[in-house]
């Protein structure tokens, strides 16, 4: 049985243990750009096998919530040089994850206040967060606007020129954001696209813009440099698709060829139930991961949604090769630590994990020396 804290490769990543840092949005980033705070955040936590970044956007288009930081200019690579050095100093491994919210935002973040865009003209039924003279709010999403298919090359090589920037500002890959209800993830499911175009409609069509980013993004930086992040069954952002089983595995098994580093799975709601139920039964991962292995899928496999070290184990010697931990990363920076000793783990403070300065963010104290 695989251990969380026996080393792993995990495409062109040799990773120390088998514990990621799921990626976390802390709202911290004041026009777009990452900042030396988030450096001392993410250094704190290189413990971690893998650090996986608070979702980033590949464009101004592509933001959806206030002071999330981006990836397309030339100061934001080199703010993430700073972060990207700070972790491997460390002895870390760090991939950004690649964002584009799609309708989950709001006017006010857009580029000269436009409409939000999407497959289709359909407003989500969620909340984004806006800063107004400091102080935060979660308010709903504006209405959205189709996008035109002429557009939609655009929006790939938009994804491609991130994934080169990234690597230019020292990641060790990337992790696509093909989850929770954004862009890429609007198009996969029925409940948000209802194209009648070459990308809407039947299953392979609404796959096409996930497929065509991926191969855009490994033909320039490599499969083996490269992950993915997909929620079958979440309805976060009023994600819904009636038929799940047969649209995730058609697109896993579409994916196999590109000898990706991983594909990262949150397992039913996000933050939420484990076996939570959408489509006419229960979805099977076991049958996901072997549709993917059986079309010759080379990539690690990453679990993810309210994982301790007790189902973590569990679920490596059910076949899973990484586990992915979220929120107990915000309090316990050392937590690799804390898992291999049994220690306590440290409570977050809820009131500050979006926005705000080092109070609940690189304040958090790792154990005593001594321990």
């Amino acid at each position: 049985m695989s251990s969380l804290f026996e080393p792993v490769q995990v495409g062109a990543l040799h990773l120390a243990n088998r514990i990621v840092m799921a990626p976390l949005t802390r709202n911290r980033a004041p026009g777009a750009l990452p900042t030396a705070l988030m450096a001392t955040y993410y250094s704190q936590r290189a413990t971690a096998g893998l650090i996986v970044t608070e979702a980033t956007a590949i464009s101004h288009q592509g933001q959806g919530y206030a002071n999330v930081p981006g990836i397309w200019s030339a100061a934001q690579i080199a703010g993430w040089k700073k972060v990207t050095d700070a972790v491997h100093a460390s002895g870390g491994k760090i991939v950004v994850q690649l964002w584009h919210v799609g309708r989950v935002s709001h006017n006010d973040l857009q580029p000269g206040g436009q409409a939000p865009v999407a497959p289709s003209a359909i407003t989500a039924k969620t909340k984004t967060y806006l800063i107004t003279d400091g102080v935060g709010a979660f308010v709903p999403t504006s209405a959205p606007r189709a996008l035109g298919i002429a557009e939609l090359p655009g929006i790939v090589q938009d994804y491609r020129r991130a994934a080169r920037n990234a690597i230019d500002a020292g990641f060790d890959g990337v992790e696509v954001h093909g989850a929770n209800g954004y862009l890429l993830d609007q198009f996969l499911r029925s409940g948000s696209n209802h194209r009648t175009d070459a990308y809407g409609g039947s299953i392979e069509n609404r796959a096409r813009l996930l497929l065509q980013v991926m191969h855009a993004i490994t033909a320039e930086i490599g499969g083996p440099r490269t992950g993915l992040r997909l929620s079958p069954v979440t309805p976060a952002n009023d994600a819904s698709d009636a038929q799940p089983q047969p649209l995730f595995e058609y697109v896993v098994q579409q994916l196999a060829p590109l000898k990706l580093a991983y594909l990262h799975f949150i397992e039913g709601q996000t933050g939420g139930a484990r076996d939570y139920l959408q489509g006419d039964k229960p979805f099977d991962y076991t049958a996901l991961r072997a549709a993917y292995r059986n079309a010759g899928g080379t990539g690690a496999w990453m679990v993810n949604n309210g994982y301790d070290k007790s189902l973590a184990e569990q679920s490596l010697a059910g076949g899973a090769d990484l586990v992915a931990f979220g929120k107990l990363f915000i309090a316990n920076p050392d937590l690799v630590r804390r898992l291999r000793q049994g220690a306590p783990l440290s409570e977050p403070d809820r009131h500050t994990f979006y926005g705000g300065d080092a109070t609940g963010y690189t304040d958090y104290p790792a154990l005593a020396s001594n321990r």
